[in-house]
């Protein structure tokens, strides 16, 4: 490992506001985890890896994270609870009181990257309270080489101090924690909050405006892998439909996954040098990389330890988001760099938790912006006694809460792509079969795999009425067989004991669907208004 500590002399935050900073720059991850154990802000886990308590907050607070509203941003961003407004003259206010607050502190600042793609590549400035949250910042921007390092000139700054504490009636924040961006200035001003997705996640919401406005370039909340024949997979899906696990595969590289972009010329790259994984009930059967990825150099947040540094992965009594940063290379089978082109197929991931999607079913251009646009799963009820009911859960573009612009831009730009790439779209609904949870069981895993293997090996071919089957109510090409997978098992219908319940269920989520889409109505093409369900109850 080079030894960056040789350049500090060459970092002044003078230019940033900060005076009298004792700067660590470009430390190591060896000389970060010395520093935090020092200060006692961690604890050496048995794997290696340096554990820390993220404090007050263990996951982002979207209720806090604003845009400066001006020039850039006024008319392109869609403002509302999502991207939610900030003045900038409050915003220079806020970010002097941060500045002042860092002064005459010791400083923790780090460049990187942003996008593996040479030609999108975003330099980028951390400058941290704390050692740990610079460290994580290694673990996942792109780590510039020593001859990169010196010519380096920020674009971006992320200006991060978890203990400095806003005054929300002075400076215009909700409460005392806050994330904003500020397009003008080009920072990521983040305080308040020790939770260090807020880091990942401000350059991640910044790119999603940066790529396609000035780019042409979609930014996509996916996975993504590459075969041996160099064809890309996309994968698309919210927390607990499979998104990590599904793009981890034996016989294809992972290019990255969580964030990534999709170029005019055709290609894909990863935003991120690392990856950030949900750690609960993690075992080294089930997710042998992942658990494998756990060792000296990767920060835990939030995990319950022994005596001996043994973590309890079934342990949640800080909260059910625990996590791990480690940079990508410690995944074995991994695309160097982090790149793929010619993407074929594109997988949608869903957890119906109401068993009436089919497990794989291709959709036009017209479904697919629809599905896109809409992000569906649906989250399993709490755990109350007789409460079984499932609830639907829409999040546009597979991201909402990371996308400045209105999700129908994302999804006419996927549209575009999909035709001119002549790519296939699949809908896997990695959730319950033969009945709403509660009554069915949740598709076997095997079988989502052999799916996937099938549609990556060519061998459900191109859409005929002979091979696919037509869904009444959603109005999705379910193919009729498929290697590996019974065939009963690919049509939902059959696999219930009841058609009308079955019906009537079908029904129900086909006008959750309808109920979500209308605030995106006004917005969305009539090619994507008719890609929804094709019947809904009355």
């Amino acid at each position: 490992m080079v030894d960056h500590t040789q350049f500090t002399k060459t970092i002044a935050l003078e230019q940033y506001g900060i005076k009298n900073a004792q700067v660590k720059y470009q430390l190591t991850p060896d000389q970060l985890q010395e520093e935090t154990l020092e200060k006692g802000q961690g604890k050496v886990a048995s794997s290696g890896a340096l554990a820390v308590n993220t404090g007050e907050f263990t996951g982002r607070s979207p209720m806090d994270r604003f845009i400066v509203k001006d020039s850039i941003t006024e008319d392109k961003v869609w403002w509302g609870n999502i991207n939610i407004p900030f003045d900038a003259d409050k915003f220079q206010k806020l970010y002097d009181k941060v500045t002042d607050y860092l002064s005459n502190k010791e400083v923790f600042v780090r460049d990187s990257f942003a996008c593996a793609d040479e030609d999108y590549k975003l330099n980028i400035r951390v400058i941290n309270e704390y050692s740990w949250s610079n460290m994580f910042a290694y673990n996942m921007f792109l780590r510039p080489t020593e001859e990169e390092l010196k010519d380096f000139t920020p674009e971006w700054t992320v200006v991060n101090a978890p203990g400095f504490m806003a005054d929300p009636e002075v400076d215009g924040t909700r409460q005392h924690n806050f994330a904003i961006l500020d397009f003008t200035r080009k920072i990521a001003l983040i305080g308040g909050t020790g939770y260090t997705g807020e880091i990942k996640k401000g350059i991640f919401s910044a790119l999603n405006f940066i790529l396609p406005v000035y780019k042409n370039t979609l930014p996509m909340h996916c996975s993504a892998n590459v075969g041996k024949d160099g064809d890309t997979a996309i994968f698309f899906g919210l927390s607990g439909t499979g998104k990590t696990t599904l793009s981890t595969d034996p016989d294809r590289s992972l290019i990255g996954d969580d964030e990534h972009g999709w170029t005019a010329e055709n290609t894909v790259f990863n935003f991120e040098g690392g990856c950030y994984a949900k750690v609960i009930n993690l075992s080294g059967e089930q997710e042998p990389e992942i658990f494998g990825a756990i060792k000296k150099g990767a920060i835990l947040e939030n995990v319950i330890m022994n005596d001996k540094g043994e973590v309890d992965f079934e342990d949640t009594s800080i909260t059910q988001n625990t996590r791990v940063s480690y940079p990508i290379h410690h995944i074995e089978n991994i695309r160097v760099p982090s790149t793929g082109e010619n993407p074929k197929n594109i997988f949608f991931l869903t957890a119906d938790a109401f068993g009436v999607l089919p497990p794989i079913s291709k959709l036009t251009p017209a479904q697919a912006a629809f599905h896109f646009i809409s992000g569906y799963t649906a989250k399993v009820a709490g755990t109350e006694a007789g409460i079984t009911e499932p609830v639907p859960s829409f999040s546009a573009c597979f991201g909402a809460p990371f996308m400045p612009l209105h999700p129908t831009k994302y999804a006419e730009m996927l549209s575009k792509k999909m035709k001119d790439a002549n790519v296939n779209v699949w809908l896997i609904n990695t959730g319950w079969t033969g009945g709403s949870y509660g009554v069915g069981s949740r598709i076997k895993l095997k079988y989502t795999r052999a799916m996937i293997s099938a549609v990556l090996n060519g061998d459900l071919g191109l859409y005929n009425y002979k091979d696919y089957h037509i869904h009444s109510v959603f109005g999705v090409a379910q193919p009729r067989t498929c290697p590996g997978v019974p065939d009963e098992v690919l049509s939902p219908r059959a696999t219930w004991k009841d058609d009308k319940e079955y019906y009537k269920t079908a029904f129900k989520l086909a006008n959750a669907f309808r109920e979500n889409f209308e605030k995106f109505e006004s917005y969305a093409s009539e090619e994507i208004r008719r890609g929804g369900p094709q019947r809904y109850a009355e």
